[in-house]
């Protein structure tokens, strides 16, 4: 590889670091502008994965595209004749074991993938991490607040991946990321305690499904 390929690489992935903390605070105020921002970083990290090796988290990029317009659309709702955001709320009980057989199966699937028919260079951390981004996003999606926890084991594990790769902006970012996801579970769980009465008013059934009262 010649430098000026090097240097490339290099500017995306900052780049790509920068676009993530704009992501992150966003994702932090729980300010539905986050879904804009999770297009812009995915287009710029197929390239920095793909030449890195990381081949799941450069599949799961298309995902992320797809899951923004999808978590867009479900931030806002329409009722009584107005769009209103999707309020903050802890995730229901019955959700719990199918979105734990999800992450389980998925990355059963990314495994056996990489290991069959690629020369991924970290096939059991990739394929975890990639895993549970496709949990945590969709818990992200339906504005559950232990999506943060999810994030956080993600974000652990990303950051020591990266630095094995001797990605070092990335592995700084996901690492900020891991201190930033217990701030945004506390700020997040406030945030619900102190949503407006006509929230506070909405039940959950078990499938997260919003009630109105």
């Amino acid at each position: 590889m010649n430098c000026c390929y090097l240097c490339t690489v290099f500017w995306l992935e900052l780049a790509g670091a920068v676009v993530g903390l704009i992501y992150l605070w966003l994702e932090y105020k729980a300010s539905v502008w986050l879904w804009a921002a999770n297009v812009v970083m995915p287009a710029i990290y197929i390239f920095v994965y793909a030449e890195s090796g990381f081949y799941a988290d450069m599949g799961i990029n298309i995902y992320y595209l797809v899951a923004s317009i999808y978590g867009w659309a479900m931030w806002r709702y329409h009722r009584n004749g107005k769009h209103q955001e999707l309020p903050i709320t802890r995730t229901p009980r019955k959700a719990i074991a199918p979105l734990a057989a999800v992450g389980a199966i998925c990355w059963g699937a990314i495994l056996f993938v990489l290991l069959r028919w690629t020369d991924s260079t970290v096939p059991y951390g990739d394929s975890f991490t990639t895993a549970a981004s496709v949990v945590a996003l969709y818990m992200l999606s339906r504005k559950y607040v232990e999506q943060w926890l999810v994030w956080f084991v993600v974000d652990v594990v990303c950051c020591w991946l990266y630095i094995s790769k001797g990605l070092y902006p990335t592995a700084a970012l996901y690492g900020l990321y891991a201190l930033l996801a217990i701030f945004g579970y506390r700020r997040w769980v406030q945030m619900m305690k102190e949503q407006p009465s006509e929230d506070n008013d909405n039940s959950v059934d078990e499938d997260g499904t919003i009630q109105t009262a």
